[in-house]
């Protein structure tokens, strides 16, 4: 088998890892923190946005790390990172060092995140790039479907502090050593070719292997084009709506009466549907223009919003499960699109650093998104608002990403 598919299966397990554990379940320690500390809504949601920056901050200089010395090492440091933050966030008992504490794990996830791991399979395939991608970054979605539920379970049973300590003790024990027995930076370390196609990539691209991993624009002549800011404001918008929509839901579920099992239920079906929308838009995105592949992942997000606003107390759970899949599997659109957009439109010779600074303004959103809902909760006692923006802001991320056009010197 060629090696890169191990590759793909490495960096689904990173991407399992750290979105499961650092982002996804953030929401169920909302009320145990609310208990046992006496913060409020907002302040403990203040926590996810400071990881979300940190992690989008750190993330075009984790793209210049892996650009320069390779996402092994990379990875593996990120791994002890977030680990050593959770260890800290067990102990915390103030505010300062709850923050601090997620500074550290924001950091790591960026190291072992979307950046390296969309960069290493990028560099593996070429005709495949999109499949490979999307079933790579269905690990975002899986790590929904496994951790929401053993966090869930871990809380009911242990509490919040043992909880975290065990979050640490797996992200370390299993992505330290896999980073270094299995990754590789490129084909080329191991004498092949992208794709696992000797002697076809230079006919299929018409263009040499050399040539493919050199050619691009760096970060420097990007910054310059109206692509990099199109591609930044439609993924920096949607991801302030789209998280925001993930992570609001739970206490709001709670609060209408939704036993605590049912918003963990909802965690897990948004996983499935990220988890398998991620496979099709990979796949899509090799079929089609990657950014109309986006739009229609966008418009599934706003679809699955607006039953969102139609939920009530009474709601059959349906709704709940109509809301959950259709914005999961439209969230499934945006690390296939997003790596596949950044490729085609700069190339690969500086992926890293491209990437990393479009991640960066989709971490702004993420981080923003949910601790904008936590402050309209407790400013208006409600989230209907917050909901309302979220739909609307769609108006902006769809038609932007439309209008973004290759840049000159781009891979293929």
């Amino acid at each position: 088998m060629f090696y890169g598919y191990w590759l793909v299966a490495a960096a689904f397990v990173f991407l399992l890892l750290s979105n499961g554990c650092g982002a996804f379940v953030y929401s169920l320690f909302v009320r145990p923190l609310q208990e046992a500390c006496g913060w409020g809504r907002g302040q403990v949601m203040a926590g996810f946005t400071i990881y979300y920056v940190v992690m989008g901050t750190v993330s075009p200089l984790a793209g210049r790390l892996v650009d320069r010395y390779g996402p092994r090492p990379v990875i593996s440091v990120g791994a002890v990172l977030m680990g050593l933050g959770f260890l800290a966030v067990s102990r915390v008992d103030n505010l300062a060092l709850f923050y601090s504490a997620y500074i550290v794990v924001g950091a790591g996830a960026a190291c072992m995140g979307p950046v390296p791991c969309s960069a290493l399979v990028s560099n593996w395939f070429g005709r495949r790039r999109g499949g490979a991608v999307g079933v790579m970054s269905a690990g975002l979605g899986i790590g929904g479907l496994v951790m929401a539920p053993v966090v869930s379970h871990l809380l009911e049973t242990f509490g919040w502090q043992a909880t975290y300590v065990a979050m640490a003790a797996i992200i370390v024990g299993v992505s330290v050593p896999l980073a270094l027995a299995v990754v590789r930076t490129r084909p080329s370390d191991m004498g092949l070719h992208p794709d696992g196609d000797a002697g076809r990539v230079e006919e299929s691209l018409n263009v040499s292997a050399s040539d493919f991993v050199r050619r691009g624009i760096d970060l420097r002549r990007s910054i310059r084009t109206a692509a990099l800011w199109l591609i930044g404001v439609s993924f920096l918008v949607s991801a302030f709506s789209n998280t925001g929509a993930m992570h609001a839901p739970v206490p709001f579920l709670e609060d209408m009466g939704f036993p605590t099992a049912t918003a963990a239920t909802a965690l897990g079906a948004m996983g499935v549907g990220s988890a398998a929308g991620k496979v099709f838009f990979g796949w899509l995105c090799d079929r089609i223009h990657p950014r109309f592949a986006c739009a229609i992942g966008l418009v599934l997000q706003l679809a699955g919003i607006l039953v969102l606003l139609t939920i009530r107390g009474n709601s059959p759970v349906a709704a709940i499960w109509a809301y959950a899949l259709l914005l999961g599997f439209g969230l499934g659109s945006w690390l296939p699109s997003m790596s596949t957009i950044v490729s085609r439109t700069f190339g690969l010779a500086h992926y890293g650093a491209v990437f990393g600074l479009v991640a960066f303004l989709e971490s702004v959103g993420a981080a923003t998104g949910p601790l904008f809902a936590g402050f309209v909760f407790d400013s208006m006692g409600t989230y209907f608002w917050a909901f309302v923006t979220f739909a609307g802001l769609y108006a902006i991320s769809i038609p932007a990403v439309l209008l973004v056009r290759r840049s000159q010197a781009s891979d293929p």
